[in-house]
């Protein structure tokens, strides 16, 4: 499959995860890093102010939680909505590929709550055979 482009212009290799030089590496970083699989999973939830999400978020620096939700903006998966007024007011919500983006990755944060018993057993077992 190759991405489509203008007349006239040479067409791309479609993106491909693997390789070294391919965009879509940063955008699966920017999704499955710790604090954006948490911030988004928080927004499947709905729409939440800053102070809101770094409540929510246990451990995350406000620095952290900036960046995040910059790089996550950048990529079209939150947006930002600031509000004229005193004191500034913003709000962060999902776009549709936000959405689509946040079930994915809230299921895994699921799966591993679910699963921690049977992971914190095989991560004693292989200690104990160390």
């Amino acid at each position: 499959m190759r991405v489509t482009t203008p007349a006239g212009e040479k067409a791309s290799p479609a993106p491909d995860v693997n390789q070294a030089s391919c965009p879509s590496r940063s955008v699966l970083e920017h999704v499955t890093s710790r604090w954006g699989v948490l911030v988004l999973a928080r927004l499947l939830e709905g729409t939440h102010r800053f102070s809101e999400l770094r409540r929510a978020i246990g451990g995350v620096s406000e620095k952290m939680l900036a960046q995040t939700l910059q790089a996550l903006e950048r990529d079209g998966i939150v947006h930002r909505q600031a509000y004229p007024v005193i004191p500034p007011r913003v709000e962060y919500s999902l776009t549709p590929l936000g959405e689509q983006a946040a079930e994915r990755v809230a299921g895994l944060a699921r799966w591993s709550e679910q699963n921690l018993p049977r992971v914190l057993a095989a991560r004693e077992e292989h200690d104990a055979r160390q």
